[in-house]
């Protein structure tokens, strides 16, 4: 039986994903995701449930707060053959999530926007997103983890040649290149934060 047997898809860039979620579904992988990549999902006919409905809270702070809840992160960051971690995502009703498919919105296209205020770049600096990355990324050895659209066709010739499965050695790859991106992501945002003129509150 494959080992992918859940994923979490939540993409700013929502190229390539239809066809690598509709994959997913071929293997019987129940699929979660956020709202706006969930409505593209559903608009292609596939079946996906929303977090909100898979943690039992709604988003809230418009979107502020969805995927930061210890169902997501309990998922993501288990051991499966450690008999605690096992018993406490069983006593909780949580599930492993398998695979994680999350691209950030890319902030620093939002500072480069003449006139754009501080304020502005803070509203779009993505918590939840690269708290699941690193979560994901941080547990290889279990869950695979895709951060880069460019690297679907290549996981999913992976996903049919090991029928449903990912191997160790692309998920060791996957995880290098999601702790890269969100190590870039906080460079910029923290080179936009040190060339700002704090202002007094």
């Amino acid at each position: 039986m494959p080992s992918v047997r859940r994923a979490l898809i939540s993409c700013h860039d929502k190229t390539g994903v239809v066809e690598l979620a509709q994959l997913l579904r071929e293997f019987d992988v129940e699929i979660v995701s956020t709202a706006g990549t969930l409505k593209v999902l559903q608009e292609a006919g596939i079946d996906a449930v929303s977090i909100g409905d898979y943690t039992g809270v709604a988003e809230m702070m418009d979107g502020r707060v969805k995927s930061l809840h210890s169902k997501v992160h309990a998922g993501l960051l288990g051991i499966r053959e450690k008999k605690l971690h096992v018993e406490q995502l069983t006593a909780a009703g949580y599930h492993w999530i398998d695979f994680c498919i999350v691209n950030l919105h890319p902030v620093e296209s939002v500072i480069q926007q003449p006139s754009v205020t501080l304020e502005e770049v803070i509203d779009q600096i993505d918590i939840g997103g690269t708290a699941m990355i690193r979560s994901a990324a941080k547990n290889f050895r279990y869950v695979t983890v895709v951060v880069n659209p460019d690297r679907y066709t290549s996981v999913m010739h992976e996903l049919r040649a090991h029928d449903g499965d990912v191997t160790y050695k692309t998920r060791y790859r996957l995880a290098q290149e999601a702790f890269a991106q969100t190590a870039e992501y906080d460079r910029v945002i923290a080179n936009y934060l040190l060339q700002c003129e704090p202002r007094e509150e």
